[in-house]
């Protein structure tokens, strides 16, 4: 039995689908199993990463987790990484490749996996595409308006951040390995959204935003200070130093790395 956290979320969603899809035994931890929208034969279990108490019946009988951790505070996860620790031979976390300077929980986290004993793998995508949905609103009105045009990302898509999860989930010789992803090569911020608005079939400009306008709209969304600057000054960084290109997705699924005009193509909906 794989448990799945974070199992309607943008990456959890496919790797429930992928190992369902698979014929795996699959059980998905959701808030509402009446509203989670499941593949057939997944089991839906009712519990709250944020609430340890109500994980008990999810980690029965689990063999491997895969850890998504919602927030901003690793801390804050160490009842929970006892408890799968406890319950469950091995844990993939997905973690972050962030960038230089950007505060980030994901390495506290990291050391509490390590040190519970239980067999671990860590994936630290870069840049999520699904990021860029942040601009769908804009987009819609033909002018995305933020900070650092020039700042290059090697954007991912979610379904290969999933497809490497089932394969680690499901094959031996990954214990202990934390595997940086990222997508097939860099796009700046502007070039992003060139990409999208073909996609969609609208041009779409783009106007570069002072930070510290963009820190107010950022403020009032994470409520974070220190995160929000870090995160500003990370994302500048990028301007010179772009994220870097891995070929670990293609390495270990056997398929290159699916370029963002693919997931541009995917999500057109979601922009129109």
């Amino acid at each position: 039995m794989i448990l799945v956290t974070g199992a309607t979320g943008n990456v959890g969603r496919h790797v429930v689908a992928q190992l369902a899809g698979a014929g795996l035994r699959v059980r998905a931890l959701v808030r509402d199993p009446g509203r989670a929208d499941l593949p057939e034969g997944v089991e839906a279990v009712k519990g709250d990463l944020t609430a340890p108490e109500t994980l008990a019946p999810a980690l029965t009988g689990v063999e491997s987790v895969f850890l998504v951790w919602p927030g901003f505070s690793g801390e804050a996860a160490r009842p929970v990484v006892d408890l799968v620790a406890a319950h469950a031979r091995r844990v993939v976390y997905l973690s972050a490749n962030a960038p230089a300077g950007t505060p980030t929980f994901h390495a506290d986290v990291e050391r509490l996996i390590r040190g519970s004993g239980i067999n671990w793998t860590f994936l630290r995508p870069g840049g999520f595409a699904a990021n860029t949905l942040g601009w769908a609103d804009q987009i819609r009105t033909g002018v995305v308006r933020w900070p650092y045009g020039q700042a290059s990302r090697s954007l991912i898509h979610e379904k290969d951040i999933a497809a490497v999860a089932v394969h680690v989930l499901t094959s031996a010789g990954h214990n202990g390995a934390a595997y940086t992803l990222s997508g097939p090569a860099r796009l700046t911020q502007a070039e992003q959204v060139a990409v999208i608005g073909r996609a969609v079939g609208r041009e779409v400009r783009w106007e570069d935003q002072e930070p510290q306008e963009a820190r107010e709209a950022l403020l009032a969304a994470w409520g974070n200070a220190a995160f929000v600057d870090g995160a500003l000054k990370a994302w500048g960084r990028l301007v010179d130093e772009p994220e870097e290109v891995t070929p670990t997705v293609e390495r270990l699924i056997g398929r290159p790395a699916l370029p963002f005009e693919q997931w541009a193509a995917d999500h057109v909906a979601d922009f129109r």
